[in-house]
C-alpha cells in the first residue's frame, strides 16, 4: 500500500514596488523563511515558490534593489513596468507573471507580515474561499484622518454598490492563482482590482491579521490619488449609481409635482400673494442640480466606455530594465 503524500500548496508572492529601496531587502529576507516547505497554523504544508517584484518606476533606487535581489536569489523575479501606473496596475502585472496555485499580494512597506500568509491559506481551504483578505485586527498603521476617511469610503462604497464586500478590501490578499492570472488578462485601466476579482470569485472572506507599523513616515498616496481610487471603486462596481440617479430624479419630480399642486390650490382658493420668482428659483436650483449631477455620473460611465474602446492598457511590461535606449552602457 502506497503512503499518501501530503499536498504542498505553492504560493507566488506579488509586491508592487514604488518606494521600496529601504524595505525590500528586509521583506525578501522574511519571505525567504518560507521558500522551503513549512506549515500553516493548522498544519497544512505550503511554500513560496517565487517573489514577484514589480518595479512601478518610483523616485528612489527601488529598481536597483530589485535587480540586486533577483541576481542574489533564484526565486526572486523582477517585472519592469514602462512607467508609473499605480499600485493596482502593478499588482495586476505581477499576477500575470506568477505560476503558483495561489497568489498573495502584500505591500512593500513592511506593514504586512509574511508570517500571516499561512493564516490566509487556512481560511481559504477550510471555508472553500477563492479570495481571502487580511483585515487588520489592531489599529491601522496610518494617521487618524486617513483611517477615518478609509473607513467611511468603504462604508459608503458598500451602500452605493449594495454589497458588504468593499468593507473587506485590503492590499493584503490571497487569491486562487488561476483567478488572479485570469483577472490580469482582462481587467482594464478603469477597473478597480478588487471589484474585478470579486466578479469571478464565488466565495470571498476576510480574516484578522496583525499589521505592523509602516517602514516609511510618509505614504506614497496623496489625497487626490485616494479620492481617485474611491471614485474608480464606485464606478467599476456596476450600474447601481445610475439607478440611484434615476430614483433621485423620480423623487425630485414627485416633490415638484406636489409643490405645483400646492401652489395651484393655494392661488385658486386662497387669496394669498405668492412670490413667484422665489418658487421658480428654488425649482430651477433643484432640477438644475439634479440634472447636472445625473449628467456628471453618466459622463463618467461614458468616459470608461471610451477609454476601453481606445484600448488604453492597464500596464506595459518591459523585457529588461537595462534594455531601455535611455540607459547608457
Amino acid at each position: 500500500m502506497t503512503a499518501q503524500v501530503e499536498q504542498v500548496h505553492e504560493i507566488s508572492v506579488v509586491i508592487p514596488v514604488y518606494q521600496g529601496a529601504h524595505s525590500l531587502r528586509q521583506l525578501a529576507s522574511e519571505v525567504a523563511n518560507f521558500v522551503e516547505v513549512t506549515s500553516t497554523p493548522h498544519g497544512r504544508k505550503f511554500r513560496i515558490v517565487e517573489l514577484i517584484l514589480v518595479d512601478d518606476c518610483g523616485p528612489d533606487r527601488s529598481s536597483q534593489v530589485i535587480q540586486d535581489l533577483s541576481n542574489e536569489f533564484q526565486w526572486v523575479r523582477p517585472v519592469w513596468l514602462s512607467r508609473n501606473y499605480g499600485q493596482h496596475a502593478a499588482t495586476l502585472a505581477g499576477m500575470a507573471a506568477t505560476s503558483g496555485r495561489w497568489i498573495v499580494s502584500i505591500d512593500e512597506d513592511l506593514q504586512h507580515d509574511p508570517r500571516e500568509i499561512g493564516k490566509l491559506l487556512d481560511v481559504a481551504l477550510e471555508k472553500g474561499a477563492q479570495l481571502v483578505y487580511g483585515s487588520p485586527s489592531d489599529a491601522a498603521p496610518h494617521g487618524p484622518t486617513r483611517n477615518i476617511a478609509s473607513r467611511l469610503a468603504k462604508i459608503l462604497s458598500s451602500l452605493i454598490t449594495g454589497s458588504k464586500t468593499p468593507r473587506h478590501f485590503s492590499s493584503f490578499r490571497l487569491v486562487s492563482g488561476e483567478i488572479g492570472r485570469s483577472v490580469s488578462a482582462y481587467a482594464g485601466e478603469a477597473v478597480y482590482l478588487d471589484v474585478a476579482l470579486n466578479w469571478i470569485t464565488q466565495t470571498t472572506l476576510s480574516t484578522p491579521v496583525n499589521n505592523r507599523v509602516e517602514s516609511r513616515s510618509k505614504s506614497g498616496y496623496t489625497s487626490r490619488s485616494l479620492l481617485s481610487h474611491f471614485w474608480k471603486l464606485v464606478l467599476s462596481s456596476g450600474t447601481r449609481p445610475l439607478r440611484v440617479v434615476s430614483v433621485t430624479g423620480f423623487l425630485i419630480f414627485v416633490i415638484g409635482f406636489v409643490l405645483a399642486v400646492y401652489v395651484a390650490i393655494k392661488s385658486l382658493f386662497f387669496e394669498v400673494a405668492i412670490a413667484g420668482w422665489s418658487s421658480v428659483i428654488v425649482l430651477i436650483l433643484l432640477l438644475g442640480g439634479a440634472t447636472l449631477f445625473s449628467l456628471g455620473v453618466i459622463a463618467e460611465y461614458l468616459g470608461l466606455v471610451v477609454r476601453s474602446a481606445f484600448g488604453k492598457p492597464a500596464y506595459l511590461v518591459l523585457q529588461q530594465k537595462q534594455d531601455s535606449p535611455l540607459v547608457e552602457e
